[in-house]
């Protein structure tokens, strides 16, 4: 059976939706604010979009500099995300969470470590090329 009220309250709305944007951006915000590593991978993910500018990449090459940027970005986004979590359920040391927490790390390396690789394969046959 549908609750019609249910149903009533969340109509589509686009106030409702510029809302949910603001959630989002403000996550960024907490993101960039508190997790050191989402810096460190916002100034990579600056360096290598200038790059890109300053060696005119192709289209294909921005399609694979974007997806690795953001590939990195969302996966820091869930691994800081599981960890507060995690934090917030277990606040005294546990080796199952530690599990959880390392292998959502682990999983930011790996899209790091492929980004890297696509940075490596664009940009390394340029720089080569200015000697």
């Amino acid at each position: 059976m549908i609750n019609i009220g249910y149903m009533q309250q969340n109509k589509f709305s686009i106030k409702n939706r510029i809302r949910s944007f603001s959630y989002a951006f403000n996550g960024l915000k907490i993101l960039l604010k508190e997790e050191h590593n989402a810096r460190i991978h916002l100034i990579i993910a600056v360096l290598a979009i200038f790059m890109g500018f300053f060696f005119h990449i192709s289209r294909m090459e921005w399609i694979a500099i974007i997806f690795a940027v953001g590939f990195v970005f969302a996966l820091e986004i869930v691994n800081s995300s599981i960890e507060k979590l995690a934090d917030r359920v277990s606040p005294d040391y546990s080796e199952q969470i530690k599990k959880v927490k390392d292998l959502s790390a682990s999983a930011v390396l790996i899209a790091a470590i492929s980004a890297l690789g696509v940075g490596l394969l664009i940009f390394v046959p340029r720089l080569f090329a200015l000697w």
